[in-house]
């Protein structure tokens, strides 16, 4: 819902910019709801490019500073916003189980992935350090130095609202930026709680981190401004290639991780107990709003051993229970509205009118009190060109493909335009070498549900999943938040011995 910007008994959130709370200049709000209940839960305002360009201000005037302070004072810095956030854990779950609908456990394990990620960007000390070359020619010297670019903003999406801020902030900080935050409009209150616990670390300058809130309007002026020099994103392969477009035209370093079409590749060698709770947990975890869930289930082998493996994921996913994410009962949660569920509910008919066989039905389960309850749901007799097959539904939704072996699996997951995860389970070490060399995702899994990477590596997909060169975490989330400098010096002294048949300045 959207309307203007009125008196209510639910607050309007505000912008945080130059280290305070202030009024945004929109004039239009939309609600944020609990997707368990339907409750009101704020007012989002759909800020503006005014709004940007004040969070961007504050940003360059805090980081003139901020890039001079000493790489070990920002790593201590995150040292206390790691220890404050653990101190928060259980808070910071409550919120996006409240915010996002998702299961208390699952929040809980959202939360300590983002803290890894502080703890990962606390080595900046070491990852800033660069390289040096002495007597290159004589008395001649080069060296590489990695600086910040500057001030650099991140657009988050609603599916993980503690963790995917934290694959960027910290990051960002360490290296030395300034920060602007534009998280999902849709869940927008973890992201506020993280700035309100900033503001305790004194070691973090007043200004340097900033969030605006807002929607497509925001989006466009953090992508056009001239003062932002870095844009990380997450959501959709479209918006995702829109994002990358547009900025890279504005002369921009982007980094866009997009959508996914991830697969299971199910051998008739594989642990069934393993395969059952890695694809029910992948597939209906988070209802399966998750980059990395996998939503096809390719089953390699004679008719007969495909049923077998079926009718064990089948009987495992009708015993997951769906309701409130707050409730410790609850195997499946909302997605993330009434809207989301009304269009999986469309995918599941229009999968059903094309004569496609609903062999787990999670329309049945009720839609709770907010209307966005969908149980888990499993099509079976996909053809591998079909829609549910090919394209990110991104609910609790498992398409079933059947293939005669492990080439033909692998065939048909390396067509697909994405490429972000695949999983394989095996007990053949030399299918699992196979797998490794020759499927074409960012992330691959043998014998695990979700691949996805500790925040000490790279998190990122091939193809349509990715526009960029450099993923999230791991090394790439220090290069990408620096530019290398390289210094060639001459002194002329009488240690500047001359180098045999080296170059003469």
């Amino acid at each position: 819902m959207t309307d203007t910007v009125a008196p209510s008994a639910v607050r309007t959130l505000q912008q945080y910019i130059g280290g305070s709370w202030t009024p945004s200049t929109a004039t239009e709000a939309i609600d944020d709801r609990d997707p368990a209940t339907g409750d009101l839960l704020a007012r989002v305002p759909l800020g503006t490019a005014a709004d940007v360009d004040a969070a961007v201000a504050s940003a360059r005037k805090a980081q003139a500073g901020w890039r001079r302070t000493a790489p070990q004072i920002r790593a201590r810095a995150l040292y206390r916003l790691r220890d404050v956030l653990d101190q928060h854990r259980e808070e910071l779950a409550q919120l996006v189980t409240q915010d996002m609908g998702k299961t208390l456990d699952d929040a809980l394990a959202e939360v300590g992935r983002g803290i890894e990620s502080v703890e990962a960007a606390m080595g900046a000390p070491h990852m800033l350090k660069g390289q040096n070359l002495e007597g290159i020619g004589t008395g001649v010297d080069v060296e590489t130095f990695r600086q910040p670019v500057g001030v650099v903003a991140a657009i988050t999406p609603f599916n993980f609202p503690a963790m995917i801020p934290m694959w960027f902030l910290p990051f960002a900080l360490a290296t030395g930026n300034g920060f602007v935050l534009k998280p999902s409009e849709q869940v927008p209150l973890t992201s506020e709680r993280y700035v309100e616990l900033i503001e305790g670390i004194e070691e973090i300058p007043k200004g340097l981190v900033n969030i605006v809130h807002g929607a497509h309007d925001v989006v466009n002026a953090i992508l056009d401004h001239p003062g932002i020099d870095a844009v990380s994103f997450v959501g959709s392969a479209s918006t995702a290639r829109y994002v990358a477009t547009r900025a890279t035209e504005n002369g921009k370093r982007v980094q866009a991780l997009g959508g996914a079409k991830n697969a299971f590749i199910v051998l008739p060698d594989a642990d069934p107990a393993t395969v059952s709770s890695g694809v029910c947990g992948s597939a209906f975890g988070a209802a399966g709003q998750r980059c990395m869930a996998g939503s096809v289930l390719v089953l390699a082998g004679t008719p007969e051993q495909q049923d077998a493996a079926l009718e064990r994921i089948v009987a495992a996913a009708a015993e997951l229970t769906s309701g409130p994410g707050n409730d410790p009962t609850t195997d499946v949660c909302p997605v993330i509205s009434s809207d989301a569920r009304t269009r999986l509910v469309g995918d599941i008919e229009a999968a059903e009118q094309d004569g496609l066989k609903i062999v787990l039905d999670g329309r049945k389960a009720d839609a709770g009190q907010g209307g966005a309850n969908l149980g888990p749901t499993i099509i079976d007799g996909v053809p591998q060109d079909h829609r549910v097959a090919t394209e990110e539904l991104f609910g609790p939704i498992l398409a079933v493909v059947r293939v005669a072996d492990l080439d033909e699996a692998l065939q048909f997951t390396n067509a697909s335009r994405y490429g972000n995860s695949t999983i394989l389970f095996t007990e053949s070490g030399g299918a699992a070498r196979e797998f490794r060399y020759s499927a074409e995702s960012g992330m691959l899994g043998v014998n695990v549900g979700v691949a996805a990477p500790i925040a000490w590596m790279p998190f990122g997909g091939w193809k349509d999943s990715i526009d960029a060169d450099l993923h999230a975490n791991g090394d790439d989330g220090f290069r990408f938040y620096t530019r290398n400098k390289v210094v060639t010096t001459r002194w002329a002294s009488k240690s500047a011995a001359p180098t045999a048949g080296g170059m003469r300045f």
